[in-house]
């Protein structure tokens, strides 16, 4: 009996190993927005037929998440044989206009996306060197991510030379002299209450000594 025993979980231990029984006969997608599921697969190249517990969830999840849409991945064995794949894709906060088009900006400043026209509401972003890499274009993302919402509906653009002087355009026509990043709380009190005051140039750069030009 206990030699059956023996055998038996050899048995399936083999054909959980090195059979195709449980092996990846499909891949499911979840969580795509521009992307396509396919195309998630296509990068994915889980290779159909092999046992799932022999799929390298880790290395599918790092190819996946080469796509410049993609911001987490997430990779699951479900039993008995699908490869389940959850992306959660990279939201745009903004959009810097170049000659191939539209690029779409998150949050972190990663340049991640090419359309022909930018979704409306979306604020224009102008840095000198698009992306991630550009201590300019992390400023600018970093003040727009600070402002509070009543603030952010109004502007509609924002652009840097360096991280230290960041402007903003506002709806009606209005710039703000922003400086850099740091105390962005208060200076966004501080500006709403100047906005109340006419003006066409607002400086909030040091807060506690704004002006209205």
């Amino acid at each position: 009996m206990v030699l059956l025993a023996f055998v038996g979980v050899l048995a399936v231990l083999y054909v959980v190993f090195f059979t195709p029984v449980l092996g990846a006969r499909s891949v499911d997608v979840q969580g795509t927005q521009g992307l396509t599921p396919d195309e998630v697969r296509a990068v994915a190249a889980v290779e159909m037929g092999k046992p799932l517990v022999r799929l390298d969830t880790d290395e599918i999840a790092r190819r996946v998440a080469t796509l410049p849409r993609v911001a987490k991945v997430g990779v699951e064995r479900s039993w008995p044989g699908t490869v389940e794949i959850t992306v959660s894709e990279r939201e745009p906060v903004a959009y810097a206009k170049l000659a191939d088009g539209a690029h779409m900006v998150d949050a972190h400043g990663v340049d991640y996306a090419v359309v022909p026209q930018a979704p409306p509401g979306l604020p224009l972003i102008e840095a000198p060197a698009l992306g991630t890499g550009d201590p300019a274009t992390r400023a600018i993302v970093d003040v727009l991510g600070q402002l509070p919402p009543q603030l952010r509906q109004r502007v509609v653009g924002l652009s840097a030379k360096t991280p230290g002087d960041v402007q903003l355009k506002l709806a009606d026509g209005q710039a703000v002299k922003w400086g850099d990043a740091s105390d962005s709380q208060r200076k966004s009190m501080v500006l709403s209450a100047l906005l109340t005051r006419p003006g066409k140039v607002y400086d909030v750069a040091a807060p506690d000594l704004p002006t209205i030009s």
